[in-house]
């Protein structure tokens, strides 16, 4: 295995800047199912809603923010605009008085992610050689799930401190997020873009769209498929609670999956440099398919606990790999256009997923919305297959 030495230093710094932003987001976003529906008296159908519109609106304007710092030719800069706007968002949670304050604050704090996500992933692949590409996106998604493991810890520990106050928790989440900031604008230099990296004409041109290919066509309609069954991660914490999951225990829920997702990216990401990425990323979709089946049938707390450990295997096999399979398959010129439409169609389909999860629950029970998401995982692996993005050896 490959050291995490041999990846670039700009890699590990962005890595700590995801840890602490995460960091930042967990202590709320653990929390924020129960808070909507518990202290805001939110239905689970409004929760879907807020959850499904705060994802799309990341989703869309990564396409924007992409294509921008392919036009302009750097990234660092709206990188920096999108951690400091979800950083500032965060007062808004505290503040909340009524669902319709946390949609707000939902809202900026995604739009942050928007802006910063696509040009983030590409500075990336510009700062990465390519046979590195893999353990530089594993690595930094590793770091990055380590804060999200931090976050949840945290917000335990200040919850059962605090005597449940809500509020001050997200209060405390502004710190981690502004110093993500600091360390950024800091810590990373952009670097020299090579010359088959020049300034296009415009932004978002039909042409580009098509030099983009159709092998990242073909992936980008797999990972629409999936996402329709992939509603927020709210649902696994409200089927936890209603499996018998105490409401105290429910951040130390994503701890354990947080943990797995961050020892296994990095080796992962490794993997995938050696042995190619498409085949470990049906692997992954698999056993998302099989653990959403779990959770539709699962009948006791303690399975629950298995289950998030598996789901954090599946995002560790998963996410980073994504990224580097777009970093492969693009022209360089485009990387910021190709992770923002990719991110565009994968995270629109959020809120029809989010929206149909809340309508499932509300009409056919706590199960039905992970049987239609296991389904929806294991029709966009056939469609890899199919599409021969994933080639299967007689």
């Amino acid at each position: 295995m490959k050291l995490p030495g041999s990846v670039p230093r700009p890699i590990w710094i962005l890595g700590f800047v995801s840890l602490l932003t995460d960091s930042s987001s967990e202590m709320i976003h653990a929390l924020l199912p129960l808070f909507l529906v518990a202290e805001l008296g939110a239905s689970v159908l409004v929760l879907g809603m807020i959850e499904g519109i705060a994802e799309a609106t990341a989703s869309l304007v990564k396409v924007f923010s992409g294509a921008l710092s392919d036009y302009l030719g750097q990234r660092k800069n709206l990188a920096v605009a999108g951690y400091a706007l979800s950083a500032a968002a965060k007062p808004l949670f505290a503040l909340a008085t009524s669902p319709v304050w946390v949609l707000v604050a939902r809202f900026a704090d995604r739009l942050g992610k928007g802006v910063r996500g696509a040009p983030r992933d590409a500075l990336m692949a510009d700062l990465t050689p390519p046979p590195l590409r893999g353990a530089a996106f594993g690595l930094r998604q590793s770091l990055d799930t380590v804060g999200a493991c931090i976050g949840p810890l945290v917000a335990a520990v200040l919850m059962a401190a605090s005597g449940d106050n809500f509020r001050l928790v997200f209060l405390v989440a502004l710190v981690p997020g502004f110093a993500a900031v600091a360390l950024l604008v800091f810590g990373v230099r952009e670097p020299e873009r090579p010359a088959v990296a020049s300034r296009l004409n415009r932004p978002l041109r039909w042409a580009d769209l098509g030099a983009l290919g159709r092998p990242y066509w073909l992936l980008v309609l797999a990972a629409l498929l999936f996402s329709l069954g992939n509603s927020s991660d709210a649902f696994l914490l409200l089927r936890s609670q209603q499996l018998g999951v105490a409401a105290a225990l429910l951040p130390l829920l994503l701890l354990v999956m947080n943990v797995v997702y961050a020892l296994s990216a990095y080796p992962v990401g490794v993997l995938s440099d050696r042995i190619g990425r498409p085949g470990l990323l049906a692997a992954g979709w698999l056993l998302y398919a099989l653990v959403y089946l779990g959770f539709a049938f699962a009948a006791l707390p303690w399975q629950v606990w298995g289950l998030f450990a598996l789901y954090g295997l599946y995002l560790g096999i998963t996410q980073g790999i994504l990224s580097a399979l777009i970093a492969d398959r693009v022209p360089a010129h485009l990387r910021g256009t190709a992770f923002g439409f990719f991110n565009l169609a994968t995270g629109v389909a959020l809120l029809p997923a989010s929206l149909l999860a809340g309508a499932l629950w509300q009409g056919l029970g706590g199960a039905a919305p992970f049987v239609v998401g296991g389904g929806c995982a294991l029709a966009a692996t056939l469609l890899l297959v199919l599409s021969g993005i994933v080639r299967v050896r007689n």
